[in-house]
């Protein structure tokens, strides 16, 4: 079992979300010893945003911050304790919170799916998600 840097980086599945970790600075965070909960969208996610707005951010590296920090939650949180969280929102790292809703599927902001869960760490759980969440 790998850090959630590493077991991300070895997935293959999130070069787009590694290279933003990179350029944010966010390596030593993400590698550190948590726990941490991340919703980790997928390269598709990424390539749904609109053309540009990836290179946009990585040379923002403050609002790239701020995206990435709204990814993660302090603590472990599994798939179980999501289902249970149904209404409910968690406090992100950045300081926002996300909205859990379990009526569809388990979904972040009404509309963004978990695709995947429990992909545990040595320093916390990963779950994919199938767009890019961002900030109000």
């Amino acid at each position: 079992m790998h850090d959630i840097v590493d077991t991300a980086v070895a997935a293959g599945t999130f070069k787009t979300l590694a290279a933003a970790v990179t350029a944010a600075g966010l390596i030593d965070t993400l590698k550190g010893a948590g726990p941490f909960t991340v919703f980790a969208p997928s390269d598709d996610a990424f390539a749904k945003l609109p053309a540009g707005t990836v290179e946009a951010l990585l040379a923002d590296i403050p609002k790239l911050t701020s995206i990435l920090t709204y990814h993660v939650v302090a603590g472990k949180v599994m798939a179980a304790d999501v289902v249970k969280m149904n209404g409910q929102s968690a406090a992100t790292l950045n300081g926002a919170s996300v909205k859990v809703s379990t009526s569809n599927g388990v979904q972040l902001n009404d509309g963004i799916n978990v695709t995947a869960t429990d992909i545990e760490c040595t320093n916390g759980v990963i779950h994919v998600i199938d767009a890019v969440l961002i900030p109000a």
